[in-house]
């Protein structure tokens, strides 16, 4: 029937104009106006046969539309009713109108809020590494909107990465990682100040270190990963660091300086099979895991929510689906931080 055509031709023509839904309802509803008037008035006319139906069939329908309406509307009241009140967000002069609305979700939530999501603006990070635990932490850190953000890799995009680097493409293979990812996370967030960096972050990287205020490590060497942390200890910098081979990861805070250990206490000595994901392999979405756990740890240190890892490490069994966290102490006798903790040395802890 040309009546319901007409009508099926309004819904889709709401949808693709993005029209809000009582101008949509409002435009059906006078079509069914006109439609039922036709039938009443002059139902034996051409343009009532064209039309289709007749005035009781078209009432029926009106009235099953009616009662659906009405379903709904009272379903949402019931949700309103059963739904606490959200806490009111507090316009911050800091927040630009867009940025209120991208990072709603955080501005409800109570251990973050306007001042958390500030601390995040305000936050000055240096990611090390956007391979596979650098893909999904690079991403959660902008869609979370960590303003300054440097990001570091000497390495370009190679096919074999696309196995578990989500945040590259296909057609970015030979570009460098550090410039890829960066475009990806200003193409999430363009709220950002974002510098790649085509290079490797050595010990001597110690001023740049102590430029930000968190270190997050997503390298896969256990070599490199010594040598930036023996930089954090030097500058008292804080540093997230994850680690993945085939099935399993780990995470957890090093941060001497506020009473936590540093990697060396963990792990004096470099493991005897300290091999690459090259050559042992790893399932693609391990990284994701926990990239997006390191990720969630940082958005805790920063805005200082919950309870972080700091002295704490979490082990992940993805063939096995088992997590569990362990406690973890400063070593006295680590060549590196020398157990000396905030705490040992009569620091107010953090």
């Amino acid at each position: 029937m040309l009546g319901v055509f007409l009508i099926v031709m309004l819904l889709i023509l709401g949808r693709v104009l993005h029209l809000p839904r009582q101008v949509t309802l409002l435009m059906i509803g006078l079509l069914w106006v006109g439609m039922l008037s036709l039938q009443v008035v002059a139902p034996g006319s051409g343009a009532a046969a064209a039309v289709g139906g007749s005035a009781a069939g078209w009432l029926v329908l009106g009235a099953m539309v009616g009662l659906v309406i009405a379903y709904r509307g009272l379903l949402r009241r019931l949700r309103a009713r059963a739904t606490p009140d959200l806490v009111p967000v507090t316009r911050d002069e800091g927040l630009s109108g867009a940025e209120l609305d991208r990072y709603a979700r955080h501005l409800v939530l109570r251990q973050i809020g306007g001042g958390g999501q500030m601390q995040l603006k305000a936050a000055r990070v240096l990611v090390i590494g956007a391979g596979g635990l650098g893909s999904p932490l690079c991403l959660y850190l902008a869609a979370a909107g960590v303003g300054r953000i440097t990001l570091a890799d000497d390495d370009t995009v190679g096919l074999s990465n696309l196995q578990r680097q989500v945040i590259f493409r296909d057609d970015l293979r030979g570009e460098p990682k550090a410039y890829a990812a960066a475009q990806a996370m200003l193409a999430l967030n363009p709220h950002l100040d974002i510098t790649p960096l085509t290079r490797r972050i050595t010990e001597g990287d110690g001023a740049l270190i102590a430029a930000h205020d968190l270190v997050i490590d997503g390298t896969d060497s256990f070599a490199t990963r010594a040598a930036i942390n023996r930089a954090c200890v030097a500058a008292g910098v804080p540093l997230i660091w994850g680690a993945i081979g085939q099935w399993d990861g780990q995470v957890t805070l090093s941060d001497p300086a506020r009473g936590g250990p540093c990697i060396a206490c963990l792990f004096p000595k470099a493991p005897e099979h300290d091999a690459p994901c090259a050559e042992a392999g790893v399932v693609g979405a391990l990284p994701g895991v926990i990239g997006s756990l390191m990720a969630l740890e940082a958005i805790k240190h920063l805005t200082g929510a919950g309870q972080g890892l700091r002295g704490r490490m979490i082990l992940f069994d993805g063939l096995y689906g088992e997590t569990r966290t362990i406690g973890t102490l400063p070593d006295p006798g680590c060549p590196v931080c020398g157990g000396q903790s905030a705490l040992a040395r009569g620091a107010a802890p953090l």
